[in-house]
């Protein structure tokens, strides 16, 4: 259950804070503001599926998700096509998470 909500926390979370974006930067609707708030709410509901002893060490490791769901994101619906730093940036990420995630615990 803990890639999934990952992905859904990825997904609620970009998509809220790209709402604010759209409204602050690009001059968009303020009605956008809604969905920011609603695709937020979401994002922090879906972290509590993640399977972690510890809420601090659930978010650390989303963090990995969410730079390789940003990179996707903005490829996506931005249509900027990462470059080779952000591969190699969003690998040592997720080599992090992954630590954080399979290391052993005590």
């Amino acid at each position: 259950m803990t890639l999934p909500a990952f992905l859904l926390a990825a997904l609620g979370e970009i998509a809220g804070c790209f709402a604010f974006w759209h409204v602050v930067r690009l001059g968009g609707s303020p009605w956008w503001l809604l969905v920011g708030i609603a695709s937020l709410g979401a994002f922090a509901y879906a972290l509590t599926f993640v399977e972690a002893e510890a809420a601090g060490r659930a978010f650390a490791a989303y963090g990995g998700i969410y730079i390789l769901s940003s990179l996707v994101w903005m490829w996506t619906v931005e249509g900027v096509r990462p470059d080779r730093w952000d591969a190699t940036g969003a690998v040592l990420c997720l080599a992090g998470a992954a630590v954080i995630v399979f290391g052993p615990r005590g």
